[in-house]
């Protein structure tokens, strides 16, 4: 995951000035908006704000002198070993999964991924229903996809 991430954080530097501020800065800034395991991922390395250690610069110096990411998730493995412990969780292919099937922890987590919430949801079809309303909004291809079904 810290490969992952820190690859889409470097690609989305292309055209910028690199140097180690200006990385940390944009670094804190990408955290800010990050959700999840990345989120975690960004507390680990100091780039929140309630992170209780700072090792920013461990990504910032080595990302400005374009040190391959994997080379620095391995030294950010010395500094905190929970960094490489960090997976993604696995992703629900709306397209084709029987929302009847999953569990309603599941069904909870797709809302929070698009960021909705679903109020006075007591009963498994109840988040049934606010996932299949909401599914056009946040997944488009795969409620096109149902409907074609």
């Amino acid at each position: 995951m810290c490969v992952s991430f820190l690859s889409r954080f470097y690609e989305s530097l292309k055209g910028k000035e690199l140097n180690n501020a200006a990385i940390e800065n944009e670094l804190i800034k990408t955290c800010k908006d990050a959700k999840g395991k990345e989120n975690r991922l960004c507390y680990y390395i100091g780039a929140t704000s309630d992170a209780a250690t700072k090792i920013t610069n461990e990504v910032s110096k080595p990302l400005s002198s374009h040190i391959p990411v994997d080379k620095i998730c391995e030294k950010l493995k010395k500094k905190d070993v929970q960094i490489c412990e960090l997976k993604y969780e696995k992703q629900v292919d709306l397209t084709s999964v029987d929302l009847k099937k999953l569990k309603v922890k599941d069904l909870k987590k797709i809302l929070e991924e698009w960021g909705e919430a679903c109020k006075g949801c007591v009963e498994k079809s109840d988040f049934i229903r606010k996932i299949n309303e909401l599914m056009p909004k946040y997944a488009p291809n795969a409620a096109k996809a149902r409907t074609d079904l």
